[in-house]
């Protein structure tokens, strides 16, 4: 078992695959994967109308606990996400502490516009990679440069819960499980 913990940040409007894959894979891994809410209750409604109860509510979250922090994207989500000021400066903080960050879809939008991305490499939902405001674009499902992992959208999370588990636990760690639920790389 892991002891490595990881924040799934989670606002009404998330993508229900996004996160709740990421979360089960972490899990299946032994990793603590804590889903945080961050609309003032524990109910969280996703962008298809499934309601999640949270392990913890934003305000009662030590954040200095947690290794890493990951958004998940879908709409309004993202905009959620970005819009409040205690994810943004988890975000950063965590980032600037060598902590890793890691975010799918439209969420890599929120790491460009906190000034994230400069000079890494990253990606996000077609279209909207614009928004990763200084950012070197790739098209892979998943690409991680130093402490920041960023995926494509809901079809490439294995791809990133696997690299977020690789992130710590190493290749191996990562194969071993994606041959365990049946997933070739």
């Amino acid at each position: 078992m892991s002891d490595k913990r990881v924040g799934m940040l989670v606002a009404n409007g998330y993508e229900e695959i996004e996160m709740l894959t990421v979360v089960d894979l972490l899990r299946r891994a032994g990793m603590v994967c804590d889903i945080i809410s961050v609309t003032g209750e524990r109910k969280v409604i996703s962008s298809h109308r499934v309601t999640v109860e949270a392990d913890l509510q934003f305000e009662e979250v030590d954040f200095n606990s947690y290794d890493a922090l990951v958004i998940p994207g879908g709409m309004p989500g993202t905009i959620n996400l970005g819009e409040h000021e205690g994810v943004c400066e988890q975000l950063k903080k965590a980032h600037a502490d060598g902590k890793l960050i890691a975010a799918i879809c439209a969420a890599p939008t929120v790491f460009g516009k906190l000034g994230l991305l400069e000079d890494k490499k990253a990606i996000c939902y077609p279209g909207m990679e614009d928004q990763l405001t200084g950012a070197v674009v790739t098209c892979e499902p998943a690409v991680r440069d130093g402490n920041i992992i960023t995926s494509r959208g809901m079809g490439t999370a294995i791809d990133f819960g696997l690299a977020i588990l690789a992130y710590y636990e190493g290749e191996e760690a990562a194969a071993s499980l994606a041959e365990t639920i049946v997933y070739e790389r």
